[in-house]
């Protein structure tokens, strides 16, 4: 790390951030139904911010390219993604719920590949650092599990919206406090091209496709964990403590990742993440009753999301130019959206008629497909 890089304030947007998917991934769904909506309804409402990752990304993507006010769309993002998530205190009804779910996620999207590509500017040429600083989005992660499971089960899931605003005013004044930077021009290879053109290089398009893959395998896990263990007999102060276990692990996992990066290739970590998902979506499903496999799967969050994430952020640097990084992460964050609404869709409709295990079989085998096809598709090249 260099003196000049603002390691805290970056950091601390990350906390704020992720703490804002530790209060909604877990407990969304159980809010929902504590609302009385039943699961193909549920389904359909943390399906469609889901759906908004495959414009809002690409949108404001193009625009931070554009202008390269990449700074001001994160602060103007988390305002009106705080505004507009504030309007859940005045009706709770399915259109308006689902009126609220669009229009904040539509600004909520527009936040983290902007910022990603500013962490990126700050470290310069040392790209290694990036899990370092990330880790404090996991951490955020874990202290919104952690508490607000200890919350609801003592109190009331009625107090759900206005601790979600509560972290939502945190993004807001850590995206105040961070500075600006821009990516550094490099040179690119003659005949590299715009972004289509960059898009198109070997492996580049089968990673993105994965990316839905690996997204649309954690569809029931993100819709209906909680809902899942809850009926299962755990209690919701466990339930968040098993959220915050797997986030443990994947901090674990970002301080080790520079030295991982340094000994495997990208395909090598990517196809152990889908191996692993699909090890773990059978676990879940089948054996969650059981609290040592129910542990077991949960470390695997290491895999999961923290090796994944990691080696693809690593994939998407490597494959643009400067001029094309906020298209590429935008594109990274819009097709696990289409991933992650899709999975949200067909395990709402599934849940009932199929069942936990089955529901979380069909996660599997997509993640296996994503194996296969990495394996197959993306070049062997080092990080």
């Amino acid at each position: 790390m260099t003196a000049s890089l603002p390691y805290w304030r970056l950091s601390g947007f990350y906390l704020f951030y992720f703490a804002l998917l530790g209060a909604t991934a877990p407990f969304l769904g159980l809010y929902f139904e504590h609302l009385g909506f039943s699961p193909a309804r549920i389904g359909e409402l943390i399906a469609i911010p889901m759906l908004m990752r495959c414009i809002a990304p690409n949108l404001w993507g193009w625009l931070g390219d554009a202008t390269g006010r990449r700074l001001q769309i994160v602060r103007l993002g988390a305002v009106c993604t705080l505004l507009s998530f504030g309007l859940i205190l005045f009706d709770k009804s399915y259109a308006w719920l689902a009126l609220v779910m669009a229009l904040h996620a539509f600004f909520w999207h527009a936040v983290l590949p902007q910022f990603e590509v500013i962490t990126l500017a700050h470290l310069h040429e040392q790209a290694e650092g990036y899990s370092r600083i990330r880790l404090w989005g996991s951490i955020g992660f874990i202290l919104a599990v952690a508490g607000l499971g200890q919350l609801f089960q003592r109190l009331s899931l009625d107090l759900y919206p206005v601790a979600v605003v509560a972290v939502m005013l945190g993004i807001v004044a850590g995206s105040l406090w961070v500075p600006n930077a821009q990516p550094r021009q490099r040179s690119e290879a003659p005949g590299q091209g715009g972004f289509l053109a960059q898009l198109r290089r070997p492996g580049v398009l089968a990673f993105y496709g994965c990316v839905a893959l690996m997204q649309l395998s954690h569809g029931p896990y993100y819709t209906f964990l909680s809902i899942h263990l809850e009926a299962l007999g755990y209690a919701r102060g466990t339930i968040g403590l098993m959220w915050a276990l797997g986030v443990v692990a994947e901090v674990l996992l970002f301080l080790a990742m520079a030295r991982l990066l340094e000994r495997f290739s990208l395909r090598q970590v990517l196809v152990a993440s889908f191996l692993i998902a699909a090890l773990r979506w059978l676990l879940l499903g089948s054996l969650a009753d059981h609290l040592a496999v129910l542990l077991i799967a949960q470390l695997m969050h290491a895999a999961t999301f923290g090796s994944f994430h990691a080696a693809a952020i690593h994939f998407v640097q490597r494959s643009f130019g400067h001029r094309q990084q906020g298209q590429g992460q935008a594109l990274y964050a819009t097709l696990a959206g289409v991933g992650g609404a899709l999975g949200a869709l067909y395990s709402g409709y599934s849940w009932n008629s199929l069942g936990p295990v089955w529901t979380f079989a069909i996660a599997s085998l997509a993640a296996l497909a994503a194996a296969v096809i990495i394996a197959f598709r993306l070049q062997e090249d080092r990080a």
